[in-house]
C-alpha cells in the first residue's frame, strides 16, 4: 500500500444537497496537501469523513493497518466552568513522561504556559497546545482543520512558521484545511480545489492558474499566488549559490 489513507468516489448527501460528489483523496508518507474552497465546499465533512466521525453515503475510505493520525478541529472551545491547566490538558488521554512533556513543550513553544489555565489561552496559544496534544502520539499523518481561523496575521504566520518546521523535522504527512493559501504556499506540496468536488489539484502554482480557481476565488488570488511562488523561488535559487 503506497498511501497513509486514500477516499475513493465519497458521496455526501444532505436535505437533498450534494456536499461531496465523487471525491478522491489520496495522502501518500511526508505529503503536505492543503484543501482550499469556499465556504460550505464540505471541506470539513471531508475531513470528518476520513476520521471517521462522519459516514458518507457512498464510497470507499481506505487506511494503511495501524496508521496513526493527530487531529485538530476547527472549533475548540474550552469549558471555562471546568478549569484545567494545559499540562492536565495534554495528559488526559495520553499519561506522558516528563521528558515526554519538556521536549513537547519546546518543539511546540509552550513551556511558559503548561500551569496556565486552558480557559485563559490567547487563540494562539490555544492552537500551539493543540497541536502540541496531537503530535504527543507521535502520528504518521496529521490532519488540521482550518487551524489558524480565528488568529490575527501575525498569529496565522507563526503557527504555519511553526508547523513547516514540525513537518520538516518530524517528516510526518500533512492534511489541512485552510482558507490562507498564501501563507502555507512556502510548504504546501500539494493544493486540492474543492467545491463539493475536486474542481483541480496539483502544485500551488499550477492550481494558481487553473480556470476552475479563478473562477472560485478571482483573479486576485492567482496572482497573489503567482507573485509569492516567483518569490518564493527566486529566494531559493539565491541561496543556493
Amino acid at each position: 500500500m503506497s498511501y497513509l489513507i486514500q477516499a475513493k468516489d465519497l458521496c455526501v448527501n444532505r436535505h437533498k444537497k450534494n456536499i461531496l460528489e465523487n471525491v478522491f483523496v489520496e495522502v501518500k508518507k511526508k505529503d503536505f496537501i492543503t484543501i482550499i474552497g469556499p465556504n460550505g465546499a464540505g471541506k470539513s465533512v471531508l475531513l470528518e469523513c476520513l476520521m471517521g466521525s462522519f459516514q458518507p453515503d457512498s464510497g470507499e475510505i481506505k487506511k494503511r493497518e495501524n496508521l496513526s493520525v493527530g487531529y485538530i478541529p476547527q472549533n475548540f472551545n474550552p469549558e471555562s466552568s471546568m478549569p484545567i491547566s494545559v499540562k492536565r490538558f495534554l495528559t488526559l488521554k495520553r499519561k506522558s513522561t516528563p521528558k515526554e512533556l519538556i521536549d513537547i513543550s519546546k518543539e511546540t513553544n509552550i513551556s511558559e504556559i503548561l500551569e496556565k489555565n486552558l480557559s485563559n489561552l490567547s487563540g494562539g496559544e490555544l492552537q500551539k497546545v493543540l497541536l502540541a496534544r496531537s503530535l504527543l502520539n507521535e502520528p504518521e499523518l496529521l490532519i488540521l482543520d482550518e487551524p489558524a481561523q480565528n488568529l490575527d496575521i501575525k498569529n496565522q504566520l507563526n503557527f504555519y512558521n511553526l508547523l513547516t518546521r514540525i513537518y520538516q523535522r518530524r517528516e510526518l504527512s500533512i492534511l489541512m484545511v485552510s482558507h490562507d493559501l498564501h501563507m502555507v504556499m512556502s510548504s504546501t506540496r500539494q493544493v486540492i480545489c474543492l467545491y463539493h468536488h475536486v474542481c483541480c489539484s496539483g502544485e500551488p502554482q499550477t492550481v494558481a492558474k487553473d480556470p476552475e480557481f479563478i473562477s472560485l476565488f478571482g483573479n486576485d488570488m492567482a496572482k497573489m499566488m503567482s507573485v509569492y511562488q516567483h518569490t518564493h523561488n527566486h529566494s531559493h535559487q539565491e541561496d543556493s549559490q
